[in-house]
């Protein structure tokens, strides 16, 4: 049967339910969101004189809810124009709207019978065959089909988002014994390609598969601290990016959520685990049970393992508990030695296998924490997964971890790590054992680029479902390399496509990158059809090397300066020029040089959450790798005769001059850094393949190298009298500084061509030594090194 969606309801406006409906918009789909009817008035409905029945007064709910969210940061939409996709009403008044919609969420109170009565409404309205989903996290799901339709039971399941739903890729699917299996297989792929989901397929177990994990690691892991006396600061340092975790890591995350809810799940798995053979973790250790008694439960309360406060001048400050005394203080900060050992380790496995073996507290910490979770979750199988990626699947996608626990126990090496577990007391499960003993060492496996996982069952190395068509350059790295430097890494992905890796600290751009772009070009040139420019990292680039740049300014080498920015150019035009087309597959951060890049592609095929932007004015400058030239041409393509040919340029102009990025690829497109025939992929894991086959589409479509464009109009005086009135009027109110007055005036030169006495057609190369000379320029002012030596040592921008 086909099913298509188009149309969704979503009962229950809260943080979950309205966070769900703005992902759903994202993806264009019409959205119904309901919620209750209130009892009483306000003091302010009666003060305008509204009554019980008038609509907006039946509507607060869910009215109020979804305005919070409009609002909310981090922003459920990726544009707030997409909010015009959802539809607000009530339960009372507008459940019968449901009869038009394709799939019914269900996302009101964790209360089983208040979601019964939900459902009763649902049955009346629901036409037969639309899916029915709930999104609950700890009510088992098959308790809710009682009472309830065949028609119903078939097409029901659980649905259980991760919130926020548009940042946490996790969406665990839950069927009953009665849900029809070509309703979870739809989910599953639905969840995967349209919404851009890791979907993982649960049993109907207590906490499903992610929280029972990560809950029994959150509260395992809060004895652990207690026991070894640690303080709050020396844990988040510990547990955040430097295991390629969120940096929210352990209490700061704990106040994030709310302890109350912590508390809550975890005390509900005690109560429903009696079997669980570590079921005393889930018990609450002191350092949480009495914050949760004083009832500081963190954000929600204003205080919990921190503090937000001002200090005697006035400026905000963030104070840390002392888990002793239960008194607030300053922040403390972990110094370990282990932590010195890898802070210049930039591969996240070497640093793992660095951290958990290293001699001092810190690597105790880690040996107690890691042993015992691996521990756990070799227990739980078959108990809550079936396979053992579906665990690492749900915990990294759930909880944004790099690596799953059993990748990352294949990193410190199995067999070696069983045997420190059992020094510590932490024997694993059985088949861990006999996995061993059949000479199988590794919980993962690369056979021909594809990633397999050690099935439980047959005991031997399975494809992970679903992956069949992803490009993962982990999985390439044995034999398809086919050049590589310290920055770079060239891959054959296949069907005549190469694939250029960067791996430089944030991805930045400098000499070793920008080899690897001209390299792969020649390469592809010579023997292959197209060009993939992209990574599996959180970013693609955040820039071009300013730390080269900052050194050769300060010894005022100009002329290894200039060469260093012609170079930069030449790289970019070489992307734009090359013989074969050439895509760029930005996710995460693309910012000055990435983005620069980006723009002289073929072909942009963006991740959804892509932040892009040409910042270069934050550190004294002007985008000089053919961004203000790129922005510049893309005016000129624009103009449209009868229209001020002046308003697209000025557009350009201030987007550059204010260091705007857009915070996601609907933005970005909005900026005009993608253009109308670049595409977005929702789902991070498809980005590279996605971006394969686009190149694929251009060679087999006859690509034919581009021609260098000199045909580029500019305005001259006109557009630089016009921009500099706009400066001095920023300036006059104090919104700019002198030095911010000098750099937009040098981006005008350049993008109005210089003081042309009229509008005049230039070439790209012209453009491009304008913003050559006006870059170099910039180089030379103190101000501008004082802005690039506050990023660079401190990481802040400067504003002088």
């Amino acid at each position: 049967m086909k099913r298509t969606i188009n149309k969704v309801a979503v009962l229950g406006s809260g943080i979950m339910g309205s966070r769900i409906a703005a992902h759903f918009a994202n993806i264009g789909t019409e959205v119904l969101l309901l919620d209750i009817v209130p009892k009483e008035l306000t003091e302010q409905e009666k003060a305008k004189g509204l009554t019980i029945d008038h609509p907006l007064v039946r509507n607060r709910i869910v009215n109020d809810s979804f305005n919070g969210a409009v609002k909310s940061k981090p922003a459920p939409f990726y544009n707030k124009d997409l909010s015009q996709h959802v539809t607000l009403g009530n339960f009372e008044d507008n459940m019968k709207d449901i009869v038009d919609c394709d799939w019914i969420i269900e996302v009101v109170v964790e209360n089983l019978k208040i979601k019964k009565i939900v459902f009763d409404q649902v049955e009346k309205f629901r036409k037969p065959g639309t899916l029915i989903t709930s999104n609950t996290s700890g009510i088992p799901i098959h308790l809710m089909l009682e009472g309830r339709s065949e028609d119903f039971q078939k097409h029901f399941c659980g649905t259980h988002f991760f919130n926020p739903p548009r940042y946490l890729r996790l969406l665990e699917i839950i069927p009953t014994q009665k849900t029809d299996p070509e309703i979870i297989d739809f989910l599953m792929h639905y969840g995967d390609l349209f919404l851009g989901k890791t979907t993982v397929l649960c049993k109907d177990t207590p906490a499903f598969i992610a929280n029972r994990i990560g809950i029994y690691a959150i509260m395992s892991g809060m004895h652990t601290i207690e026991d070894m006396e640690m303080t709050v600061g020396e844990v988040d340092r510990l547990t955040g990016p430097v295991l390629g975790r969120p940096k929210s890591a352990t209490f700061r995350t704990m106040d994030v959520v709310g302890l109350d809810t912590t508390v809550k799940v975890a005390s509900n798995l005690y109560e429903g685990l009696p079997q669980d053979e570590s079921r005393d973790a889930f018990k609450l250790p002191k350092i949480v049970s009495e914050l949760h008694d004083r009832k500081w439960w963190g954000d929600k309360t204003k205080q919990g393992y921190f503090k937000k406060t001002k200090n005697e001048k006035g400026e905000r400050e963030i104070l840390e508990l002392d888990l002793k005394t239960y008194e607030y203080g300053p922040r403390t900060r972990a110094k370990y030695q282990a932590l010195e050992a890898v802070k210049d380790e930039e591969d996240l496995k070497t640093r793992i296998k660095t951290l958990v073996n290293f001699k001092d507290k810190a690597g105790e910490f880690y040996r107690r924490t890691f042993y015992d979770i691996f521990k756990y979750c070799s227990f739980r199988i078959p108990e809550i997964a079936d396979d053992l990626y579906k665990i690492d699947q749900a915990v990294s996608a759930g909880f944004a971890w790099e690596l799953g626990p059993f990748e990352t126990w294949d990193v410190l090496g199995v067999e070696e790590t069983v045997k420190h577990m059992e020094e510590t007391g932490n024997k694993p499960s059985q088949w861990v054992y006999d996995m061993i003993e059949g000479g199988i060492t590794s919980f993962y496996s690369n056979e021909n680029g594809q990633r397999k996982y050690y099935d439980i069952t047959s005991k031997t190395y399975q494809t992970i479902p679903g992956t069949e068509g992803f490009v993962l350059l982990d999985n390439l790295r044995e034999n398809k390399v086919v050049w590589s430097n310290k920055g770079a890494t060239i891959f054959d992905i296949g069907d005549g496509i190469l694939n250029l890796e960067f791996h430089t600290k944030m991805n930045s751009m400098g000499p070793e990158v920008v080899q690897g772009i001209h390299t792969v070009i020649n390469l592809a040139e010579e023997n292959y059809r197209g060009v993939v420019i992209g990574n599996e990292g959180q970013n693609f680039s955040a820039g071009a090397n300013l730390a080269m740049l900052f050194m050769y300014a300060c010894e005022q080498e100009f002329d290894e300066v200039n060469l260093m920015i012609a170079q930069f150019q030449k790289t970019m035009m070489r992307a734009r020029y090359s013989s074969v087309p050439v895509v760029i597959a930005p996710s995460g951060m693309a910012l000055g040089g990435g983005c620069e890049l980006s723009l002289h592609s073929d072909k942009i095929q963006a991740h959804a959450e892509t932040y892009m932007g040409l910042v270069e004015v934050g550190v004294g400058l002007i985008p000089a790798g053919g961004g203000t030239k790129e922005m510049t041409l893309r005016a000129s393509d624009a103009y449209v005769t009868g229209d001020p040919e002046l308003n697209k340029l000025q557009e350009h102009f201030m987007n550059i001059a204010t260091a705007k990025v857009g915070t996601s690829a609907h933005e970005v497109r909005e900026l005009g850094y993608i253009r109308p025939s670049d595409q977005i992929t929702i789902n991070r894991s498809r980005l590279l393949a996605d971006a394969k086959a686009s190149a694929i589409e251009l060679a087999e479509a006859g690509y034919t190298k581009p021609v260098e464009r000199k045909d580029i109009k500019v305005q001259g005086k006109t557009g630089l009298a016009l921009f500099q009135a706009g400066i001095m009027g920023m300036k006059y109110g104090n919104y700019i500084s002198d030095h911010d007055v000098k750099i937009a005036q040098k981006l005008s030169w350049v993008m109005n061509g210089g003081d042309l006495s009229s509008p005049t057609m230039v070439s790209e190369q012209y453009l491009l030594d304008l913003e050559r000379e006006a870059f170099l320029s910039l180089t030379g002012e103190k101000k501008t090194l004082e802005r690039i030596q506050s990023i660079l040592f401190k990481g802040k921008p400067l504003r002088n």
